[in-house]
């Protein structure tokens, strides 16, 4: 380190504090990168690398990027999952004594950048942190490009926490992840998260938690006294989990945060829940092969008008309601608009004049904001008086009460209008920010500016006249200044009183004392111009700055209604029916349709089919049919349908009675994941597996071909079993669709099972599938038959057949020689014993602390008094 340069030993002493980031450290006009950080930089941003002498035998790497225009190149080094920390100048170097002194400004990382450039605008950009430890988990998230924070927590240990922590993070999608050590360590989280989300992940050390006060760091963040005004009294983990989300936004941003001003606690029960395999084989957001959005239900549903509303609609997706006084309410809305197109069109016509204020919002508190996103703000603000009385004037006394609350921001308008230029330039250190009239002292100064403008062309005008030189003229640049310039043809006609500054190829640039005197005066005026410009406009940013929450506000009611009309448009075309809700477990609907698949098929042919589930006899619905007859599409639409019911949208069908469910299961076709040695018979049976361990009576399971993946007597078996699992013990609303035929004799055994098949009409060697949903079974799939229609040649499709007539002959399964499933009986002794074997032989000693070791004794002693039904240890 001591033969280091001392700019390099300054380079090398900052890089220490931030070696998990890329260094962009300013020199001059160019951030550089030295060592490793210029051999990842100039491999990932494909600029040239270069050497410096940093005082060492060799000299060290080095690449760069002009200043001027680095936030591309940060933001395709953080789209690629690196960190990086901004070091500035932080002193003016011409004052400088020695090394210019420099520090980081800012660090940008993957969950928290903010450039819109590569952020979707209709997608949230989420950084979690995640506090677990064996008693249970706190998970804090948010979106630093918008505000928006969340925390929620779990007591709880084993399964029950991972479930909860791959359902929470897959409904959040985080870019970045902030973990403690014990979260680390949790292997089979890390495995999943790098095969579905592959978030960036930081980990801190066990002893940053006891070593500060997080409560005070939460309660001083959002400026409030007590936990109970942020409704997180007595939550430990969503305390610790957001005090440390803060910390780390703090030492990244290294600004004051006013934009992330409220926090929400929510309870994962408070809404329905959808794991990451139900959302993929929905096709919620993108679809499963070409990862289009364009395919998807989502797709399908975004007819927003603005960013905001475009996010709030993946945000309702992600957490459909279970309230169904608050769906009731949404409807209420969309009933209104569909009624009112009109009104509809209205809606959609002002909203589609409004800028992404939330995120605007946000570059305003961060400081980050230009005077073009000023103006943007202004021109959004510009339409909010007729969005409010519009909304004010909606027969409709939720859309009313919206408009009452809607803050049209008049003066934050007003104070935009006389301050900021219509079309000001990009940089704000170039002028032409302010308006005229404004600020006196910045008239006058450009007052002097013009006159000397003048000034100069009147010089110009009397010096030509004076020598007779007709092409002499004035001009300037940055370096030399004002000068007159002559060709060389008329040198000998230069006075004596012009000076030499310049000689150029074909002229030579002269100065006087006069032009010299009027220069100083002129660009004094320009550099105290462009100062006080720069005052002014960060003065009028500030003011804005203080009414952030009051922007925001705005924002979310601009939101909710945008999303609401959306719902309305695509009801309008799509001829979709406002649900009705019961609360006798029942879902009933009339002329159900796939709304991706129909829209996608010409000339309306889709077939509509009734659904009618319950509790009793119509719990557990067996499917069976041919090949590529509409199961699949039948089985998803009846979870589409559901799905959104309860985030208020109307639905596809005639009519739609639908209960509260609190779970949507799917597992539909067959996927695999062999780089982590999973076959896809293994990622079935786990997905299976996650629905029976956390399915209730009130949930909807969708399985499609569970047990084709192993053996047919293996596969039968293992679907056989679950059906009846699924029935005598969940008792939850289930669609099973297979090709196992001999499932169907289960029907005669329970109430609770009802046989459904699709139908299909033979015309000779042809097949025709009529996708119509009835009561009764098959015993074929016509597999032979569909591949004869994939073109499969005429000699196989006739040994298939023979083939075919030869199993089905003497492979014969009745139900009526497999003994019925008995409830078992529970021996106490030995599931205690089995209960604390397990919990012993799975500790991982070598790993566990002391603190541990006591927290699973304690634990250990609880579950026995438990156990044994006492509360006297």
């Amino acid at each position: 380190m001591e033969n280091l340069t001392p700019m390099m030993q300054q380079y090398m002493s900052i890089k220490k504090q931030y070696e998990d980031c890329i260094l962009f450290f300013r020199l001059g006009d160019f951030y550089e990168m030295f060592f490793d950080d210029a051999l990842t930089a100039s491999r990932e941003l494909e600029i040239t690398l270069t050497q410096r002498d940093c005082g060492m035998s060799e000299k060290a790497p080095m690449c760069g990027v002009p200043h001027h225009v680095s936030d591309s190149y940060v933001s395709r080094l953080v789209e690629k999952g690196y960190k990086v920390a901004i070091c500035e100048q932080i002193e003016d170097p011409a004052l400088a004594k020695g090394i210019v002194r420099r520090d980081v400004v800012k660090v940008v990382t993957p969950g928290t950048i903010t450039d819109q450039a590569i952020l979707d605008e209709k997608s949230n950009n989420y950084l979690v942190s995640i506090y677990l430890d064996n008693l249970g988990l706190g998970i804090s998230y948010v979106d630093n490009s918008t505000g928006e924070m969340y925390t929620t927590e779990l007591i709880g240990e084993g399964d029950e926490i991972n479930s909860f922590l791959i359902d929470e993070l897959g409904k959040i999608l985080p870019s970045e992840i902030i973990c403690n050590d014990v979260f680390s360590r949790n292997t089979k989280i890390l495995k999943i998260l790098k095969n579905t989300i592959n978030p960036y992940i930081n980990i801190y050390k066990e002893d940053e938690i006891a070593n500060k006060d997080w409560k005070s760091i939460v309660l001083s963040h959002f400026d409030v006294e007590t936990l109970e005004q942020i409704e997180l009294n007595n939550r430990l983990y969503s305390i610790i989990a957001t005090g440390k989300l803060i910390d780390y936004l703090y030492k990244t941003q290294k600004s004051s945060l006013e934009h992330i001003n409220s926090i929400s606690y929510y309870k994962p029960n408070n809404y329905m829940i959808l794991d990451i395999s139900t959302r993929a084989n929905l096709e919620i957001h993108e679809t499963i092969i070409r990862k289009d959005r364009k395919g998807a239900l989502i797709g399908l549903l975004d007819k927003t008008s603005t960013s905001m509303g475009g996010r709030l609609l993946k945000k309702w997706l992600e957490q459909p309601l279970v309230n169904i006084a608050e769906i009731e309410r949404r409807n209420s809305i969309v009933e209104y608009f569909f009624n009112n197109i009109v009104i509809m069109d209205d809606i959609k016509s002002i909203l589609s004049q409004i800028y992404d204020i939330e995120r605007l919002a946000s570059k305003i508190s961060n400081g980050n904001c230009n005077a073009r996103d000023l103006i943007s703000l202004k021109s959004s603000i510009s339409v909010l008086p007729d969005f409010r009385r519009i909304l004010k004037n909606c027969d409709n006394i939720e859309l009313g009460n919206m408009g009452i609350s809607l803050d049209t921001l008049e003066d934050i308008y007003l104070l935009l209008e006389k301050g900021i230029n219509e079309n000001p330039p990009i940089s704000l250190k170039d002028g032409g920010l302010i308006k005229e009239g404004y600020d006196s002292e910045l008239d006058e100064i450009r007052e002097a500016c013009l006159s000397g403008k003048e000034w100069l062309a009147t010089l110009e005008s009397k010096e030509r006249e004076k020598t007779g030189i007709k092409n002499l003229k004035i001009g300037f640049n940055k370096i030399y200044g004002y000068y007159f310039e002559v060709t060389k043809s008329n040198i000998s006609s230069v006075p004596d009183y012009f000076i030499r500054k310049q000689t150029l190829t074909n002229s030579e640039r002269y100065y006087t004392e006069e032009l010299k005197n009027m220069e100083d005066k002129i660009l004094g005026a320009e550099v105290k111009s462009l100062d006080l410009e720069y005052q002014i406009f960060s003065d009028i940013r500030n003011e804005i700055k203080k009414n952030i929450e009051r922007i925001q506000n705005a924002s979310r009611i601009i939101s909710q209604v945008d999303v609401l009309n959306a719902f309305a448009q695509v009801a309008y075309k799509l001829n979709f029916v406002k649900p009705n809700f019961n609360k006798k477990g029942i879902i009933h609907i009339i002329d159900g349709r796939h709304p991706v698949v129909e829209n996608n098929i010409e000339s309306n042919l889709f077939i509509p089919n009734d659904t009618y589930l319950d509790t009793k006899n119509n719990m557990v619905q067996i499917i069976t049919g041919p090949n590529m007859a509409g199961k699949s599409t039948y089985m998803r639409q009846v979870a589409i349908i559901t799905l959104l019911a309860h985030i208020g949208a109307f639905v596809p069908a005639s009519s739609a009675d639908i209960s509260i469910v609190d779970r949507i299961f799917t597992r539909i076709g067959a996927a695999d994941n062999l780089s982590q040695g999973e076959s896809t018979f293994m990622v079935e049976m786990n997905e299976v597996s996650n629905i029976i361990r956390s399915a209730t009576k009130n949930s909807l399971i969708i399985l499609d071909e569970v047990g084709r993946g192993t053996s047919t007597y293996d596969g039968l078996s293992i679907a056989w079993a679950i059906v009846e699992h699924i029935t005598n013990v969940i008792k939850a609303k289930t669609l099973f669709a297979t090709h196992y035929h001999e499932l169907t004799q289960l029907q005669a055994k329970n109430k609770g099972i009802k046989n459904l098949t699709i139908a299909a009409e033979e015309k000779g060697d042809q097949i025709v599938f009529l996708r119509k949903i009835v009561e009764g079974s098959t015993n074929r799939s016509y597999g032979i038959e569909v591949a004869k229609l994939a073109g499969i040649n005429r000699d196989v499709i006739d040994r298939a057949n023979e083939i075919l007539s030869l199993i089905e002959g003497n492979h014969q399964i009745n139900i009526n020689n497999v003994p019925k499933e008995e409830p078992k009986q529970l021996n106490l002794i030995d599931y205690k014993k089995d209960y604390y074997l397990d919990k012993v032989l799975n500790l991982d000693i070598d790993s566990i602390t002391p603190r541990d070791a006591l927290n699973i004794l304690y634990n250990l002693k609880e579950d026995a008094k438990k156990l044994r039904g006492d509360n006297n240890g």
